[in-house]
């Protein structure tokens, strides 16, 4: 079962993520979007969208760190204790500030009519996947580094090692079998929201608008009091301000 755990099923979540993606893009451009329901409600949203999404990014950041790097480059900078009350204090705070905002949107989506009347099957399903995996990285930063006997156990020596091995194609499965429950309840979790990624909502965190940069302004142009006149003095072809003659003749 570890084999099949830790050495198959991410390169299988890895090819469904890929695979989706291509297959969303090329058969349903229209419905790659957040679906967005500002128009219904925007008050709430506001605020819960920018703190459910800077939130997000900090534990992003935080996951990054700890996976990529390895302990002998940080234990050159900063002590092992040190390390793990900053990973804790920050990324506990940054889970925190996460499931209060994606509570904030459930709790927006449920009680705003119009909003709930949008909210799809598929959309309930991704938002349990969602909230548990947020749930479960939060219960693994705070409980995760005990294991059922009372040992110390430090995840950047069993799940970081297991997942830069992914990288190379040499998973490391007994470094992983060796990782605490928490931490493997938390990425089962994370594989299953990554394989539903391409069919959900959560599609738009690939959309990167960099055609906003080389888009052309949006000109807006005031109506003018005085016509516009050429050289000859003539009034130039534009549009008929409000109150002219021909606006008179037609009201006869």
């Amino acid at each position: 079962m570890d084999l099949f755990l830790w050495a198959v099923l991410p390169y299988l979540t890895l090819l469904v993520l890929i695979g989706g993606l291509v297959w969303r893009y090329t058969y349903d451009q229209f419905g790659w979007t957040t679906r967005s329901t500002q128009l219904y409600e925007s008050k709430l949203l506001r605020i819960a969208s920018p703190l459910f999404h800077y939130a997000l990014f900090g534990v992003l950041g935080g996951h990054l760190i700890g996976l990529f790097i390895p302990k002998a480059w940080t234990d050159l900078v900063v002590s092992q204790e040190t390390y793990h009350a900053v990973a804790l204090w920050i990324g506990g705070l940054a889970g925190i500030a996460t499931l209060v905002g994606i509570g904030m949107l459930i709790y927006r989506r449920r009680t705003t009519g119009p909003v709930f009347m949008a909210t799809t099957v598929n959309d309930k399903v991704m938002y349990v996947v969602l909230v548990a995996a947020i749930v479960l990285v939060l219960w693994a930063t705070i409980t995760g580094d005990t294991t059922p006997t009372g040992e110390h156990h430090n995840y950047r020596e069993t799940v970081s090692i297991w997942f830069r091995s992914l990288l190379v194609f040499q998973p490391n499965v007994e470094a992983m079998a060796e990782a605490t429950l928490q931490f493997k309840v938390h990425i089962l979790m994370a594989f299953a929201l990554f394989m539903m990624i391409p069919f959900t909502r959560l599609v738009h965190a690939f959309t990167v608008p960099l055609h906003y940069l080389f888009r052309p302004y949006v000109v807006y142009r005031s109506r003018d009091a005085k016509p516009m006149t050429n050289a000859t003095g003539s009034r130039r072809a534009s549009w008929d301000p409000i109150g002219t003659a021909d606006r008179e003749k037609g009201k006869k």
